[in-house]
């Protein structure tokens, strides 16, 4: 901790409370609609989650690479490449455990640990390569790139529609349909391939921000103010890119990072602000548990939430999975069906909790 900060911690911390409740609801009909995802253009509070879980891992690269003088050694090599596999592996222990119904036929390749995966990869070697003043530079041209990629291999007038993205022809020419996500009517995966790119640029803020609160540590109140000015300036740029590449979560548009990262600038000047500055403590253990263990905190709910949707229990004349009898027999009836859905999402992350508070108290983390 003395060469961590605690509010980055925290608000991993944070973060992985926000991604586990809005990604296990009791019922995603009943669901608020702060805690849903927008359906395509737009964005919602829970749009927020999955890029500010990336944020931070840009940011924990400025403490990881600090032992090796962030000099590109064949050891630091080998360590970044062994992390990108060791996560794409997790990945896929967690969504088809026990294998007993694997099917490679139909497997899907790109998740959310996958986009992790390649977004640290890349950024690692990016900023061990690059020198610290081109890295805006090359996070603008990332933007900027993806934009135009979109633009002239999606269809004309429609480059930006579900079924005629470029995001999905790729990942149509590369892996076929069986191999995408379904959930929006079509084989289209919002963590395909060529939208992973404009991910490395959220992951590459994070980094940014890291050097930056590294480099500023010593006067706290020159660290707040810079962050909100930056933050409110990036907001208002993706409020203008809007006009031309919206803001869409599921393409991870170039608009939907600015927007994102400006938000985690005001967040995270706030936090900062409240742990570092005013050394306030309310709830702080609550979220290290989260926030020390991120990989294991994600695992166990991911792994925990597939597992009670698979686990089949009689009811009438046919089954129901165990999240869904849960939610219809405990939940619902007492507190009703949009309350009795938070409550058991809410629920599910102090089961989660729980678990990985006893590995806090052990002092066992869960390193990749």
């Amino acid at each position: 901790m003395k060469t961590r900060f605690l509010s980055l911690d925290i608000f991993r911390g944070i973060t992985l409370a926000m991604m586990i409740l809005v990604n296990t609801s009791g019922n995603g009909e009943f669901t608020y609609a702060p805690l849903k995802h927008a359906s395509w253009h737009g964005f919602t509070p829970t749009d927020l989650v999955f890029p500010s879980f990336l944020f931070m891992v840009g940011v924990a690269m400025r403490f990881a690479f600090k032992s090796f003088q962030f000099q590109l050694t064949p050891a630091l090599r080998n360590k970044i490449l062994k992390r990108t596999v060791l996560l794409f592996l997790i990945n896929y222990l967690i969504f088809y455990f026990p294998f007993l119904d694997f099917s490679f036929e139909n497997m899907r390749f790109l998740n959310v640990l996958p986009r992790i995966a390649l977004s640290y990869c890349a950024i690692s070697f990016i900023v061990l390569l690059v020198k610290e003043k081109w890295l805006t530079v090359v996070n603008v041209s990332i933007l900027l790139l993806y934009w135009i990629l979109m633009l002239v291999f999606g269809d004309h007038g429609a480059a930006f529609d579900l079924g005629t993205n470029a995001v999905r022809k790729l990942d149509l020419f590369l892996f076929g349909p069986s191999h995408l996500y379904h959930g929006d009517g079509i084989a289209f995966d919002p963590e395909g391939l060529l939208s992973t790119l404009p991910a490395f640029s959220t992951c590459l803020f994070g980094y940014q921000v890291s050097l930056f609160l590294e480099k500023r540590r010593i006067d706290g109140k020159k660290v707040t103010f810079p962050l909100v000015i930056a933050g409110a300036g990036l907001i208002v740029l993706a409020l203008i890119w809007d006009l031309a590449f919206p803001i869409n979560k599921k393409l991870w548009s170039s608009s939907f990072v600015l927007l994102c990262a400006g938000i985690d600038f005001l967040l995270i000047a706030l936090i900062y602000w409240w742990i570092e500055i005013k050394e306030r403590k309310f709830a702080n253990t609550f979220f290290l548990v989260f926030g020390t263990n991120s990989i294991l905190a994600y695992g166990i709910s991911e792994l925990l939430a597939i597992q009670l949707n698979k686990w089949q229990i009689a009811e009438g004349d046919g089954t129901t999975s165990a999240s869904n009898w849960m939610y219809w027999h405990i939940f619902e009836p007492v507190l009703g069906k949009y309350n009795g859905s938070l409550a058991y999402a809410i629920s599910f992350v102090l089961l989660c909790w729980i678990i990985c508070y006893v590995f806090y108290r052990k002092k066992w983390f869960l390193k990749v």
